[in-house]
């Protein structure tokens, strides 16, 4: 698949596009300026032939994601697009919210329907335990207040849409090597899923991508 990547830049999105060009997709990645792509090309390169890979994989463009028309270009001829988005260093505390809105009338005007966003799941308390949704999660809102407030926004613009969109909602956030395998739930939260590795997230992402079942579905995901 033809498959665009917004915050390439970040752990997450590095990770998509090893992993995608490695299983033959070819790759947009998109980044701001003053921003690179993590991993190089000749390293792709090397990726993409260790898996039998050939032809055109991976291309790097720099563009505002904050500027709808510029990006529009970008989207065209493309089967989807993935977004993982995460805060700035500047601590801006609508990234997420932002970045979506601009995305989605981007994606309007381009034509390209299947949307994959990642959002966060201690917004979600739906199959909590007692002390995970009482004691836990509440300590948490206060913590993460504002970019917690960025994430359940981004998905009321996501699900108000007509796209065929899908939010993953992972917990914490680490850099450990995959662990191949997670758990995931689309009518709730997932229990004892405190932690999930980045590259598993990102195997994720690339795996739902095609996958119908869980177009216009929010789904909390963990290791």
């Amino acid at each position: 698949m033809k498959l665009v990547v917004f915050g390439a830049s970040g752990r997450i999105g590095t990770e998509l596009v090893r992993q995608g060009v490695a299983a033959g997709h070819a790759i947009t990645a998109v980044v701001r300026e003053g921003s690179s792509l993590q991993v190089a090309l000749p390293e792709l390169r090397l990726v993409a032939a260790r898996a039998g890979v050939t032809g055109a994989l991976a291309d790097v463009v720099t563009a505002d994601v904050m500027d709808p028309h510029a990006i529009a270009p970008i989207l065209e001829g493309h089967d989807a697009v993935l977004s993982v988005l995460g805060p700035r260093p500047s601590g801006a505390s609508s990234v997420l919210t932002d970045g979506a809105h601009s995305i989605l009338q981007a994606m309007d005007e381009s034509g390209v329907r299947r949307f994959l966003v990642v959002s966060v799941a201690g917004i979600h308390s739906t199959g909590d335990d007692p002390f995970t949704k009482y004691v836990v999660k509440p300590i948490l809102q206060r913590i993460l207040r504002e970019s917690f407030a960025d994430a359940r926004r981004m998905e009321e613009l996501v699900v108000a849409s007509e796209l065929d969109w899908t939010i993953v909602c992972p917990p914490r956030l680490t850099n450990g090597a995959a662990k191949g395998k997670f758990r995931s739930n689309t009518e709730g939260t997932v229990r004892g899923g405190f932690s999930m590795t980045r590259a598993d997230v990102a195997t994720y992402l690339l795996n739902a991508v095609d996958n119908a079942g869980l177009i216009r579905q929010t789904v909390v995901i963990s290791n």
